[in-house]
């Protein structure tokens, strides 16, 4: 077993041996899921998400999709690091100057109170641990408009959870 593999191996142990409910995805330990609860004491207590993770073969090296986290990313941090202290710094202190969705950036730099207001909503209404069963292939095979998006009746996706900045 080479070194990379023995580190993923002891990595996604000690992750599956922690609080997070992680369920592997087709047997394997390069891809799987994990429950995310919203941190405490912030707008998204209560909140649960399903993370998709996928591991390359050259882990822990590579790249990490949010910039964010690929900035201070050092293969000396393990995937319970993401888990338990990048992701929930994200939620805490979101950075509107560098958004992922410049919608919700620009409802929070203008109205911090009713980005706020949206950000628990939306919480609320699509981060429930019953909504997190629902697999992309059954989101597939619905359509679902940008307007139902930006209208806050549904959402697909983590990129519009604070919703539009002009509702």
């Amino acid at each position: 077993m080479s070194s990379p593999s023995k580190r993923r191996d002891m990595d996604v142990m000690k992750l599956m041996m922690s609080d997070y409910n992680v369920e592997p995805i087709n047997d394997g330990i390069n891809e799987f899921n994990v429950e995310f609860h919203g941190p405490k004491e912030s707008l998204y207590e209560g909140g649960v998400w399903k993370i998709h993770v996928e591991l390359p073969d050259t882990y822990p090296s590579g790249s990490i999709c949010l910039d964010v986290i690929n900035q201070s990313w050092s293969p000396m941090f393990d995937l319970l690091n993401v888990f338990e202290v990048f992701l929930p710094q994200l939620l805490l202190y979101p950075n509107p100057s560098d958004p992922l969705n410049g919608d919700a950036a620009s409802l929070m730099m203008k109205d911090k109170q009713q980005y706020e207001e949206k950000v628990k909503e939306y919480c609320e209404r699509y981060a429930k641990k019953e909504n997190i069963t629902i697999t992309l292939s059954e989101e597939s095979n619905e359509d679902i408009s940008d307007e139902d998006v930006s209208d806050g009746e549904r959402t697909s996706s983590d990129d519009n959870v604070a919703g539009d900045a002009d509702p």
